[in-house]
């Protein structure tokens, strides 16, 4: 997106590597710190524009994940860290907040996890739960459900101005709607339980739940192989009350079934509706049942690939009614191996590395690294 520390790509993600190893004892913090080091070398931004996947708050993301232990190794840094995350929350709600009182359509960027102020509220959860800071966000998210008045009728809020490529399109005239966790409204939905499930609230929370869920079952499509979820929407689908696509796609946490899934169980269970729970785990499950899906999957990365889908089965699994979801580990844990060809965390073999250590240790990760997937 722009040039500085990142975690998606370069040095910031490839130090939460290290730091996990470096929790478990198989490898130094020496190395980690070095990892850090070269990630802080060049400035930090802390323009609005920043979120959890670049500038200051994937830095104070990244350095929460070294203390995770209680040992504060970053204290005096991080303190101030801190602060100038909360102040740049405050300052991007504000804005936010003045766009939908002026009726307008957001942009990816405003809300979604990568980048907007779902993933600094994943940071906030992870790291600051009692905040201001992360009531704010929530606050907005409720509002951000709110329907917005357009010339062709009512939008969901968080129907965006722009196409699935974060600009205008031919293709999308009057924008689209998203439902994968990366950019979509399941990024939010997830945050929302998440913070439900830690008993964390502000008015709306589950008016907020209950309408995107309602949304979600509005597109819900149903086969033989379970439910699954269009990637998105534009308003022509909208006017015809179905999606573009006739079949499920890859099956990524990024944009696929998998990630959509983990949200709404996150969801069932922090409200405790137990349909929906078992729907998303059969909708999980379906699309590890079905080879056609699967063979989509090209690469081994966490945001496309199979280190995505590995780590995301596993949380679920993790919370399941049903024990078929585990036993499905194993079969995907023979599918990390190779190289996606970089050494970045969401496309490369960062993020590979991590999922596999996760299916070494059959434990949490030691620094919560994968807060930033939304899925724990």
């Amino acid at each position: 997106m722009n040039a500085g520390p990142s975690l998606s790509r370069g040095a910031a993600g490839i130090a939460l590597l290290h730091i996990e190893r470096a929790h478990h004892g198989d490898g130094s913090w020496q190395t980690a710190h070095s990892w850090v080091k070269t990630a802080t070398a060049t400035p930090i931004s802390t323009a609005d524009t920043t979120g959890l996947c670049y500038g200051l708050p994937a830095i104070a993301f990244m350095l929460h994940t070294a203390q995770a232990d209680g040992v504060a190794r970053y204290g005096p840094a991080l303190r101030n860290i801190d602060r100038a995350v909360a102040q740049l929350t405050h300052r991007r709600v504000a804005r936010a907040e003045a766009r939908i009182r002026r009726g307008e359509l957001p942009a990816f960027a405003e809300y979604d996890l990568l980048y907007g102020l779902t993933g600094i509220g994943v940071h906030l959860l992870q790291h600051s739960p009692g905040s201001d800071a992360l009531g704010r966000i929530l606050t907005y998210l409720v509002h951000l459900t709110e329907p917005l008045h357009t010339d062709d009728g009512f939008l969901p809020g968080w129907w965006t101005e722009h196409g699935p490529h974060n600009r205008q399109s031919l293709g999308f005239p009057g924008g689209h709607v998203n439902f994968g966790m990366a950019h979509g409204i399941t990024g939010p939905l997830a945050l929302l339980a998440r913070a439900l499930r830690h008993g964390i609230t502000v008015n709306g929370h589950l008016d907020a739940i209950t309408t995107i869920c309602t949304w979600l079952d509005t597109w819900r499509q149903v086969t033989k192989c379970g439910p699954w979820w269009p990637r998105w929407i534009t308003r022509t689908d909208l006017r015809a009350g179905r999606p573009p696509q006739q079949r499920p796609t890859r099956p990524s946490w990024c944009y696929g079934t998998p990630g959509i899934a983990r949200a709404q169980q996150l969801a069932g269970i922090a409200t405790g509706d137990a349909d929906r729970q078992r729907m998303a785990e059969d909708a999980l499950l379906g699309c590890l049942s079905a080879p056609a899906q699967l063979s989509l999957l090209t690469d081994t990365s966490l945001c496309h690939g199979w280190a995505g889908l590995y780590q995301t089965t596993w949380h679920t699994a993790c919370d399941a009614f049903t024990p078929a979801i585990e036993q499905r580990l194993p079969q995907l844990a023979a599918r990390l191996t190779g190289s996606p060809g970089n050494p970045d965390l969401l496309d490369g073999n960062t993020g590979t590395a991590l999922a596999l250590l996760t299916a070494q240790r059959n434990q949490l990760p030691a620094s919560g690294w994968d807060a930033c997937l939304l899925i724990n």
